[in-house]
C-alpha cells in the first residue's frame, strides 16, 4: 500500500517541470516516503531512488526523507538487510539532493539528536554532509564553520571518559566520534594547505578561520578534561591520537606556532555585548593553555617547535595558561596546570630565574594559586604536588627574587602552615648566606632585619591563636634559635643581636603573656570537663567543643579531654622552645658582656 502511494505521487511529478513542484507534492512524497520506511519497504524505496527518471523529483524532495531515515536506521539491528538498504538510501541522497537543502536537512537532524544517540547520529551522518559540502559553490567555508560547530555543541555536554575502563568501554562512543569529526574535516583542511601552498599571499582566510574555531573548540572539549597520559593496555590511546591529529591540523595551516607564542597580539572578535566578549576571552584562554599542555607536556608537535627559546621565556609564556589551569578545580584541569607548571621549572637551572619577573602578575598569582591548592584541595596527592612545585619555583629564582617571593607569601598566604614551611625556606637562604658560598646580601643585614620583623612577630599580640598558629610559631622560633646560635654577637651578621629589643617587644614578650593565657584557659577547660563528667556518672555523654574559634562536631566528654590535652602538649612544645632561645640568648649576652669587662 505504502509503495503504490509512493509510486502514484512519482508518477505524477515525472510529468512536472522542476518548478512546477508545489508544496503539497513535497508533503505527499514526504508521508509516502515516511510510510515506506516504517513499513518495511526500505528496498522498494532505494529501488525509486536510484531510478534514472526520478532523478530530478529526488533532487528536490528527497532530503525530506532524512528524519525518518535515520529513526529507521536506529531501530533496525547491526546485520539487517532492512538497515543496510537504509544506509544505501542515505548514500543515494547525499550525491542526489539539492546540496543546500540536504545540508540544512543533515544540521537540523543532528540539532534534535540529545542524550545517548547523539555520537551515532553524528557519526552517521559525517559521511552525507562531507559529500554535500564538498559540492557547496557559495559559502562554503561558512557552512563548513557551521556543521563543525554545530557538531562540537551537540557533543560537549556529554561526559568525556577519564579512566582507563571509561575510555576503553567508550560508553556513549565520544571517543570514536571525536575521531571521526577530524577525518571529517580533513578535506577541508587540505584544500586550504593547497591554496596555501599555491600562493604566498592565501587570502582566503574564512576556511583556516574556521578550522581554527574547530581546533580551538576541541581543545576546550574534550581534550581540556581528557586523560591524555599514556595508559597501560590502550595502544592507540583515543584522546592521545585526536589531540596529534588537532595539533597537526594547526600546524598543516600554519597556526601552532603562532597561537603558541603570539596568542596575545591577535585580534579578538568585537563583541558590544560585554558579556559575549567576556565568555569568548575565557573560551579562548582555555583552549590555548590545553594548547600549551600538549605542547610542553605531553610533547604534541614538538618535531614544529624551534629550539631557540631559553627556558625564562617559556616559563614566561606559559604563566598565563598555568594560572588559567590552576583556578579550575576539576581534578583533570588542575593536574594539566601542575604538570605545565613543573614541566616548565624542571627545564631551569637552580637560581636562574631573574627577580625582575615577580614585576609580572601571573608570577604573583600563580603562587598563590598553588597555596590555595595546598590548603584547600581535598585530594590529598594534589596538595602534596602543588608543595613540591612550590619548592620548585623558590630554587629557581636569584637570592633577591626568593626575597620578594618570601615576602609575599608571608603577607598573603593566611595560612600558618604554609607561613612556617616559608619561614623554614628563610632559614636554609640565612643558612646559605652565612656559609659564604656565594655573596648574598639579601638575608644578612638590613634586607633581613626587614624580612625578620615580618617573621618574629604576632599577628594579634599576645592575644593570637596559639594553636591555629603553632606551625608559624615554631618555625620562628627555630629560626631565632638557629640565629641565636650561628651568628656571634661580635659578627652579628645578619643584625639579629642589633634588633634583639625589638624582637623581644614584638615577639618573645606577647609570646610568653599568650602563652600563659592560653594554657590557664584550657587547664580551667579540662578541670571543668572532668568535673562534668563526675557529674554525668558517664564518660560517653555526648557535647560539643570550640578549638581555634571552630566548633567540633559532636564528642564524648573523654575524647573532648584528648584534644583538650593536645593543645596543652602543643602550648608545653612551645613553651620549651621558647625556654631555650631566652636561655640562649641571655648565656651569649652575658658571654659578651663578661669579655667586655
Amino acid at each position: 500500500m505504502a509503495v503504490d502511494e509512493l509510486q502514484a505521487i512519482i508518477e505524477r511529478c515525472q510529468i512536472l517541470e522542476e518548478a512546477d513542484f508545489k508544496g503539497e507534492d513535497f508533503n505527499l512524497f514526504q508521508v509516502a516516503g515516511q510510510k515506506c520506511l516504517e513499513d518495511g519497504y526500505a528496498a522498494q524505496l532505494l529501488e525509486v531512488i536510484q531510478n534514472e527518471k526520478n532523478k530530478v523529483i529526488i533532487k528536490n524532495m528527497g532530503w525530506n526523507l532524512i528524519s525518518p531515515l535515520v529513526r529507521c536506521i536506529f531501530m533496525y539491528k547491526q546485520e539487517d538487510d532492512k538497515r543496510e538498504n537504509c544506509l544505501m538510501i542515505l548514500d543515494q541522497l547525499a550525491q542526489l539532493c539539492n546540496p543546500k537543502e540536504l545540508f540544512l536537512g543533515l544540521l537540523e537532524q543532528i540539532e534534535q539528536t540529545s542524550g545517548e544517540q547523539v555520537c551515532q547520529t553524528v557519526m552517521l551522518l559525517l559521511q552525507p554532509l562531507q559529500t554535500v559540502l564538498l559540492k557547496l559553490q557559495n559559502k562554503k567555508a561558512y557552512s563548513v564553520g557551521l556543521s563543525l560547530a554545530m557538531i562540537m555543541n551537540q557533543l560537549t555536554p556529554l561526559p568525556v571518559p577519564y579512566t582507563k575502563q571509561q575510555i576503553q568501554e567508550d560508553k556513549l562512543g565520544l571517543c570514536q566520534c571525536c575521531n571521526a569529526v577530524v577525518d571529517f574535516a580533513k578535506p577541508f583542511v587540505n584544500e586550504v594547505v593547497k591554496n596555501m601552498e599555491k600562493s604566498s599571499e592565501y587570502n582566503d582566510m574564512e576556511l583556516k578561520e574556521e578550522l581554527i574555531k574547530f581546533c580551538m573548540q576541541s581543545l576546550k572539549y574534550p581534550l581540556l578534561a581528557a586523560q591524555l597520559e599514556q595508559l597501560e593496555g590502550i595502544e592507540d590511546h583515543p584522546f592521545r591520537h585526536f589531540a596529534t591529529e588537532i595539533t597537526d591540523i594547526l600546524w598543516n595551516i600554519g597556526e601552532l606556532i603562532p597561537l603558541v607564542f603570539v596568542h596575545h597580539k591577535g585580534k579578538s572578535p568585537h563583541w558590544e555585548n560585554q558579556e559575549f566578549a567576556d565568555i569568548e576571552r575565557k573560551n579562548s584562554a582555555d583552549s590555548l593553555a590545553c594548547l600549551s599542555y600538549l605542547m610542553f607536556v605531553q610533547h604534541f608537535g614538538v618535531e614544529c617547535f624551534p629550539v631557540v627559546f631559553s627556558p625564562s621565556y617559556l616559563l614566561l609564556c606559559n604563566m598565563t595558561h598555568i594560572e588559567v589551569l590552576l583556578k579550575r578545580t576539576e581534578e583533570s584541569i588542575l593536574s594539566k596546570g601542575l604538570d605545565l607548571f613543573e614541566s616548565c621549572l624542571l627545564r631551569m637551572e637552580d637560581n636562574s630565574l631573574l627577580h625582575h619577573y615577580l614585576e609580572l602578575r601571573d608570577f604573583i598569582n600563580v603562587p598563590q594559586d598553588l597555596v590555595k591548592i595546598m590548603t584547600l584541595c581535598p585530594m590529598e596527592h594534589m596538595r602534596k604536588k602543588s608543595l613540591n612545585i612550590l619548592q620548585l619555583f623558590i630554587d629557581k629564582f636569584d637570592t633577591e627574587g626568593k626575597y620578594t617571593l618570601f615576602r609575599c607569601l608571608l603577607k598573603t598566604s593566611n595560612h600558618a602552615g604554609v607561613e612556617g614551611y616559608i619561614i623554614k625556606n628563610i632559614k636554609d637562604q640565612i643558612h646559605l648566606a652565612l656559609m659564604k658560598e656565594y655573596d648574598n646580601i639579601w638575608f644578612t643585614g638590613h634586607h633581613l632585619i626587614s624580612l625578620l620583623d615580618l617573621v618574629l612577630s604576632l599577628p594579634e599580640g599576645a592575644e593570637t591563636d596559639l594553636l591555629q598558629n603553632s606551625d608559624r610559631i615554631m618555625a620562628s622560633l627555630n629560626l631565632l634559635r638557629y640565629l641565636v646560635i650561628k651568628d656571634c654577637e661580635s659578627d652579628n651578621q645578619t643584625g639579629v643581636w642589633t634588633t634583639l629589643g625589638k624582637i623581644e617587644q614584638n615577639f618573645l614578650k606577647p609570646l610568653r603573656v599568650g602563652l600563659n593565657m592560653s594554657k590557664a584557659h584550657y587547664e580551667a577547660e579540662i578541670k571543668n570537663k572532668k568535673e562534668n563528667r563526675k557529674e554525668a556518672h558517664s564518660s560517653n555523654t555526648v557535647c560539643s567543643v570550640t578549638v581555634s574559634g571552630e566548633k567540633m562536631p559532636a564528642m564524648t566528654t573523654g575524647m573532648q579531654l584528648q584534644v583538650l590535652h593536645s593543645a596543652l602538649f602543643t602550648f608545653d612544645l612551645i613553651g620549651s622552645v621558647l625556654a631555650r632561645v631566652e636561655e640562649l640568648i641571655e648565656v651569649k649576652t652575658k658571654a659578651v658582656m663578661d669579655e667586655n669587662s
